[in-house]
């Protein structure tokens, strides 16, 4: 079952619960997965633009979060950490910090990178592997920190 599929499937069961909070979030996602669908190709989103849609929405509600808490908007931040719970359930299972660091360092030796001039071909590939299941702001703060930069 796809990702669309699965969030469908939860989508009815929203409906059926009274689960406002989680019907507004899942109507969300499904709007962003149709707007890819009608890009004018005759393909269907792949995972990884499903995984793309997951992050994106994910960001805006960190993001938003950290705006609410600022502005002393405790009812908005509440609202938004709902709503960040329920997308994250949805990513693929998340990488403890040392196994980010292990991966980090593999792709470190592999490229061969020494210095902080290096960052730029350690990122791309760290990216790459961790999309979806580790932060990417912590992932640029650990790359540089062992590049020294």
């Amino acid at each position: 079952m796809t990702l669309n599929e699965q969030i469908n499937n939860d989508l009815k069961a929203a409906m059926k619960s009274g689960d406002k909070t989680r019907l507004d979030t899942l109507r969300l996602l499904r709007a962003h997965f149709i707007e890819l669908s009608k890009r004018g190709e005759a393909q269907s989103i792949t995972p990884e633009e499903e995984l793309s849609v997951l992050m994106a929405a994910i960001k805006k509600r960190k993001e938003a979060i950290e705006i609410y808490e600022k502005g002393g908007r405790p009812e908005l931040a509440h609202q938004e950490r709902a709503e960040l719970d329920i997308i994250s359930a949805y990513l693929p299972k998340q990488l403890s910090t040392e196994e980010a660091a292990e991966i980090i360092n593999r792709l470190i030796r592999e490229t061969g990178a020494a210095t902080a001039k290096d960052f730029g071909k350690v990122m791309p590939l760290a990216m790459k592997e961790l999309k979806g299941k580790f932060d990417g702001k912590l992932v640029q703060e650990m790359v540089k920190s062992k590049l020294g930069g």
